[in-house]
């Protein structure tokens, strides 16, 4: 391809050269007249007289030039002329300079200013740009004043083919239906060619197939793909690679050429048939399977896909179709066989389905290749299995007589092994449907009895189960339902339905319906058999009230005398007998209260009890609620007074939980110093009831004199304060009448003749004083804080 380029680009370049020779030639040797499309650059008119003597101004044209052309991707050593400029004005002696400006000028193209010829310097490319405009212009050297008007003139480049085709959009995939006709289009491929169009056949592209053949072909000018064998089967082969290739110059030696990959798929269409894969399928169904179980499977292959590849099934005929059935399963595409009924390999051993498979969708292109459907047979044998015995009868349903002795036969249940062994049969009856055992069956003939008496009204039905179990076999039973009925025999005496008092006024009219009773019966009752009423007796003769038998198992009861006293008697017991007419007959006495109530004149009932005799004295209920009432308020008032005494009551000793601060005792009474003779002297302080012994308490008034404490002695008159202090701090400890917290006493004097002096700071600190405290030091720690007070007002006196 390479040499095919060098040896266009060479000839090309000959051609360039050859042309602009003669060009160069022919600018300059041609006349005014000779120059087509010429454009002038000085003007210089003559006068031409017409055909009417009119004078014609024509312009000659100083220069005139066509468009200029410089091949591309010259490479020569010598830079391009690309062609030259000349003005009638020019005489040769170099007073003129030609300048060239536009699109490149100075970089790509130069111009000799004096001979006007114009070169390319650069290798030129027509796909980045196919041409530029220039302005050309005659100037004089030495002025630079224009000689002629600037001019415009294009240099376009000449295409050569330096560019390959190319396929943009490749690779390509394409799709195409399988046994599609010859000749269908598949896919359209298309190339570019940055070469120019209109010059030349360096663009003009011709398509043609490298690999793909001889499946499909390609269109040389439209480079559509088409199918060229017929009845490709995509299930023989599915993809193929096509290579296609397009090449410019027409397709002729030397032209560039450029490939692409197109990928082909052959889809699926219907045109094959489902096969199975045996003529004969062998199943086997044991015969304790149950209705709903698989049996077996076979499958139809079909190479289609989806839809296509999609297979039906059904059982076309056989002794069997009443006893299976087929369906598919919709994941494997599988007939599956199902039990439809159950089998007994005793009855039958073997069953055969003719089975057909077809697809539910057929092209029809393709319905000539058919029949799109295919058959076998299934031939399904029975297996023997060890079955549990099985009973003539689905259930039994026996009557035995209420209160009959145990022992009694009730009935006999039946079952026997249908395997071919027909092994013995036991029986039971399991003992969660007989709780109670009322009942028992004979393990080899299943006959059953009671065990005891059954009694009706306790219990009218029982449902029970037999089973029965094969001897020496695996121990398989089978169970059936039992359903007794108790009959009913009249054990029972009828008896009120209700009891319920019957209540009547004091002043009853004779005559009137006062109740009507009705009864029951634990026993059934027979058809039109009814109840019978009729008074006991031992009051069949009474004066108060009378029976009626209504003969429909109701009786009403009327009254006979006129009035009621509840004075003399509140109630009346009547007893009625009542018959059942049963067989055999049954009566009972029951017994009908009657109350005597207080009315209105309405016959209203106002009371039905006995009143108090402290009614009569005109005492009221209303009054004794009144009273009662009176009575509870008063005893709510006092609980009340009672309980705010008692949250009033301060206690006399303060809780260790409380805040225990000081109880502070203040006189009014200062004294009057170390001047006052009447005050009292320091041993007052000294508290003498504590030193004999009693302490009194400071919130009550003594009552009792404490006698002095074993082990405490009387204090002296002494003036050792600390002592003092310690002193009634131990007595506080130990004396159990003492309030719980400290008690100090403030007294104005301390005394006369005291050593220590006034202690109160207020003293202290308002008068002058040249006492000295230093003595404060040696009282203890307790004193610390008094003496370092003091101490420091001394210091700071010092200092000053």
């Amino acid at each position: 391809m390479w040499e095919g380029l060098r040896l266009q680009v060479f000839f090309l370049c000959l051609g360039a050269a050859l042309w602009s020779a003669a060009a160069a030639a022919t600018y300059r040797g041609s006349g005014p007249r000779e120059r087509g499309h010429r454009r002038h650059l000085s003007l210089h008119r003559h006068r031409e007289r017409g055909k009417e003597g009119q004078v014609l101004h024509r312009s000659k044209r100083g220069w005139v030039w066509n468009q200029f052309f410089v091949i591309e991707e010259y490479t020569g050593p010598d830079p391009v002329l690309v062609g030259r400029l000349h003005s009638d004005v020019d005489s040769g002696d170099g007073n003129i300079k030609y300048i060239l400006s536009g699109e490149g000028a100075g970089t790509i193209f130069v111009i000799d200013d004096k001979t006007g010829n114009i070169h390319a310097t650069k290798t030129l490319d027509r796909e980045e740009q196919a041409q530029y405009t220039l302005t050309a212009q005659a100037v004089a050297r030495d002025t630079n004043k224009p000689l002629e008007p600037p001019s415009e003139f294009i240099v376009k480049v000449q295409d050569i083919n330096d560019n390959p085709p190319e396929f943009l959009h490749g690779p390509y995939y394409a799709r195409v239906a399988e046994m599609s006709n010859v000749g269908t289009s598949v896919i359209k491929v298309t190339a570019t060619d940055a070469d120019d169009p209109t010059y030349g056949n360096s663009a003009r592209l011709v398509y043609s197939i490298l690999q793909g053949q001889p499946y499909f072909s390609v269109e040389p000018q439209t480079g559509i793909i088409r199918t060229a064998l017929p009845n490709m089967d995509r299930e023989a082969r599915q993809e193929y690679d096509v290579v296609i290739q397009a090449k410019d110059m027409g397709g002729h030696m030397g032209g560039l050429s450029g490939t692409t990959q197109v990928k082909i798929t052959l889809t699926d269409v219907n045109d094959n048939p489902p096969k199975f894969t045996q003529t004969v399928y062998a199943m086997a169904v044991s015969e304790d399977k149950v209705p709903g179980e698989e049996v077996g499977r076979l499958k139809a292959k079909d190479p289609d896909l989806a839809e296509n590849g999609l297979v039906d099934y059904r059982i076309l005929e056989g002794d069997g179709m009443n006893l299976f059935e087929i369906s598919k399963d919709s994941e494997t595409q599988e007939a599956v066989i199902k039990l439809k009924k159950p089998v007994d390999f005793e009855t039958k051993r073997s069953y055969t389905l003719r089975v057909e498979a077809s697809n539910p969708h057929i092209d029809p292109r393709f319905t000539a290749w058919g029949p799109y459907k295919d058959t076998t047979t299934v031939k399904i044998s029975v297996e023997d299995a060890d079955e549990p015995p099985t009973f003539m009868a689905p259930g039994y349903n026996f009557e035995v007589e209420e209160n009959a002795p145990a022992g009694t036969l009730v009935g006999r249940v039946h079952a026997k092994d249908t395997d071919i062994m027909n092994n013995p049969v036991s029986y039971m009856i399991p003992r969660y449907t007989d709780l109670e055992e009322f009942f028992t069956v004979n393990p080899d003939d299943g006959i059953i009895r009671t065990t005891r008496p059954l009694d009706r009204e306790a219990q009218a039905w029982h449902n029970i189960s037999v089973s029965a179990t094969e001897s020496g076999g695996h121990h398989q039973d089978a169970k059936v339902r039992v359903n007794i009925k108790v009959k009913d025999v009249n054990d029972n005496a009828p008896e009120f339905a209700t009891q319920n008092e019957v209540l009547v006024c004091e002043n009853v009219s004779p005559g009137k319906l006062i109740e009507t009773v009705s009864a029951t019966d634990k026993d059934e009752m027979a058809h039109r058999q009814h109840f019978h009423f009729s008074l006991a007796p031992e009051v069949a003769n009474n004066h108060s009230f009378s029976l009626k038998d209504n003969r429909d198992s109701t009786a009403s009861i009327f009254v006979i005398r006129k009035g009621f006293s509840r004075m003399t008697q509140d109630v009346y017991h009547l007893p009625i007998e009542i018959n059942d007419n049963g067989v055999p007959p049954l009566s009972s006495t029951n017994t009908l209260i009657i109350r005597v109530c207080s009315c209105d004149s309405k016959d209203t009932i106002l009371s039905c009890n006995v009143e108090p005799f402290i009614l009569s004295a005109g005492l009221s209920t209303g009054a004794l609620i009144a009273i009662l009432a009176c009575i509870v308020i008063l005893l709510a008032i006092v609980v009340l007074f009672v309980a705010l005494r008692r949250q009033k009551k301060e206690p006399l000793i303060v809780f260790e939980e409380e805040d225990i601060r000081e109880n502070i005792i203040t006189y009014d009474d200062e004294g009057g110093g170390e001047e006052d003779t009447e005050a009292f002297d320091i041993a007052t302080l000294q508290n003498p009831d504590g030193a004999n012994g009693f302490l009194p308490r400071k919130d009550i008034k003594p009552e009792l004199q404490y006698p002095m404490r074993p082990g405490m002695r009387p204090i002296g008159n002494s003036v050792d304060v600390d002592d003092f202090i310690k002193t009634r701090i131990s007595d506080a400890d130990n004396d159990p009448t003492a309030p719980p917290y400290d008690s100090i006493q403030i007294y104005g004097y301390e005394g006369r003749g005291s050593i220590a002096g006034s202690l109160s700071s207020l003293e202290s600190v308002t008068t002058d004083s040249d006492l000295d405290y230093d003595y404060l030091q040696s009282w203890g720690p307790r004193f610390k804080k008094l003496a370092d007070l003091y101490g420091t007002k001394d210091s700071a006196d010092d200092n000053s």
